[in-house]
């Protein structure tokens, strides 16, 4: 038997009811809908950038195609966009997460080695060194340092000098070694009796990494993300230029006169992909007690909003 057509044709797609809107709670809207269409009909209905019906602010991001009996299509579009009363719509507020741990750092970048650092104890190595025969002879390097000393005699009895080329290095508190009396290349610890020294070359440091991710309709905070990778900031907005991307709640400590050179947050990465008509921009942020110097890491301060 031949099949007979009854009721609409559907020869443009019909939505059908029990669409779905979710919000992340961040501003982002996410939303599916199902459509019913003849086989034959043009599927633009999912074009990616399609609006969707429930609510303009979403745009098409995905559709997939279901060929039902009867010759009846079955459409299920997902919709994305972002909540209107967030940000205006131009961007979803961060979702953070935090990790904290240690990392491995070498010895002499503790902020307790040469000069007293608040809430420690003793000073490790100190600022003042004196030559030691505990520690090992080392290369001089200043020709005014250079010993005429007598390395063998010749026939007629006479001295035979040379200059001595090498000497005692310079120690520090708990046996800390030095080439030279005004610091120099750290040698390491080399007095036994200091147990909690002897032979160490590193230490435990606090490292605490920001994650997080945002979305936004707008190219241009893309692009600012991204140049400033690199940039430390002494606020969580880096200037105004981005997002509150590191959250109150996780300490305001970093907080410091922006000509400060050792700003304590760092934007370590970013990873940008499309997501509909929007952009998804992952982030990493590195945050350091010790500060991020301007000699080496660009800071906002030397960056408009």
């Amino acid at each position: 038997m031949a099949r007979q057509d009854y009721g609409d044709e559907l020869t443009t797609p019909v939505q059908q009811p029990g669409g779905k809107l979710s919000n992340d709670g961040y501003g982002l809207l996410t939303a599916t809908v199902v459509w019913k269409a003849d086989k034959s009909n043009d599927l633009s209905i999912g074009n990616r950038g399609s609006t969707c019906p429930l609510n303009p602010a979403l745009t098409a991001h995905k559709f997939g195609v279901t060929y039902d009996a009867l010759g009846v299509a079955t459409i299920t579009v997902d919709y994305i966009g972002i909540d209107p009363t967030v940000n205006g719509g131009e961007y979803t507020n961060p979702q953070v997460s935090a990790a904290n741990g240690l990392t491995s750092e070498n010895i002499t970048s503790h902020p307790n080695f040469f000069t007293q650092a608040s809430g420690y104890g003793p000073i490790i190595a100190g600022s003042v060194y004196v030559q030691d025969p505990t520690g090992p002879l080392v290369e001089i390097k200043n020709p005014a340092d250079f010993v005429s000393v007598v390395i063998g005699m010749n026939s007629d009895g006479t001295p035979i000098t040379g200059l001595f080329n090498k000497k005692y290095s310079y120690v520090g508190f708990n046996g800390a070694c030095f080439e030279s009396i005004d610091g120099g290349r750290f040698i390491g610890f080399i007095k036994p009796t200091y147990k909690h020294f002897y032979g160490k070359t590193n230490y435990l440091a606090n490292q605490t990494a920001f994650s997080g991710h945002f979305y936004t309709s707008d190219a241009a905070k893309v692009q600012k993300a991204i140049s400033l990778l690199n940039v430390s900031s002494s606020t969580n907005n880096w200037n105004n230029n981005l997002p509150n991307i590191v959250p109150i709640y996780a300490g305001t400590e970093w907080n410091s006169p922006q000509p400060n050179p050792f700003s304590k947050l760092l934007l370590s990465q970013v990873n940008v992909e499309d997501f509909g008509s929007l952009y998804k921009v992952n982030y990493e942020v590195r945050y350091a007690a010790e500060g991020w110097h301007n000699s080496v890491y660009r800071n906002t301060a030397s960056i408009p909003s």
